[in-house]
């Protein structure tokens, strides 16, 4: 199986057949779907990566979040600030470092739990603070799969501190305020993002579709480099 993308592809073509097969077997059982070109090999993966079909729907898109991830990535270099280290260790580093990209995540460190304790706030909210104080969020693509207190606490960072990451993947999972969080986002005009509505979610699913997106910006890259050889 030929294929344009060797980067962000399966390392073997055993691999490539697999997955390609698996994205063929739901493309057939999804049928229509309401999503654009670019937006739908994001979530096909997502249900891929969930075998769960109810993505074909609680996934929602700002109308530019594609195509500024994709000007993110090509960017190179830009960092990708996580909530947990799960979605950290679950991004392939070939792929991002074919981009330049290295990720960032705060959650554990001991000033963190320190603050979180003192203000008695969560460690999610603290490490989103820490990543402001850092500079890392300006310009970067965050992925949040586990806590909804960072989501809502990013919303606060753009909406009052004028924070404006690249794209936000805001996906937590939950029970306490993870739906909630999503729709806040939702309503963020100033900064694109893609998030999954209701309660499901997770960091599989924030790595999935960061995964697509590096595939996506593959193939641009590639398009560029023939076009302009």
């Amino acid at each position: 199986m030929s294929t344009v993308n060797t980067v962000t592809e399966q390392l073997t073509r055993a691999g490539q057949v697999i997955e390609h097969d698996s994205f063929a077997i739901i493309d057939a059982e999804t049928g229509t779907h309401s999503y654009t070109e670019d937006q739908w090999p994001i979530v096909r993966r997502m249900i891929h990566a969930n075998a769960d079909f109810d993505f074909n729907g609680l996934s929602d898109f700002h109308a530019n979040a594609v195509e500024e991830g994709i000007r993110a990535m090509l960017a190179g270099g830009t960092p990708v600030v996580a909530d947990v280290e799960m979605i950290c260790s679950g991004l392939s580093q070939p792929r991002l470092a074919h981009f330049g990209m290295k990720t960032h995540q705060f959650i554990s460190d001991a000033d963190v739990i320190e603050t979180a304790k003192a203000e008695d706030t969560t460690r999610a909210v603290q490490a989103m603070r820490k990543a402001h104080r850092l500079g890392l969020l300006d310009g970067a693509i965050v992925g949040i799969g586990n806590a909804p207190t960072a989501l809502i606490e990013l919303v606060r960072l753009i909406r009052e501190e004028g924070v404006r990451p690249a794209l936000v993947v805001g996906m937590p999972v939950g029970f306490v305020s993870a739906a909630e969080s999503k729709d806040l986002m939702a309503e963020v005009n100033e900064v694109p993002w893609i998030v999954i509505r209701g309660r499901k979610g997770g960091s599989t699913l924030v790595v999935a579709a960061l995964h697509a997106l590096l595939a996506l910006a593959e193939a641009r890259q590639k398009t560029l480099q023939a076009e302009h050889p």
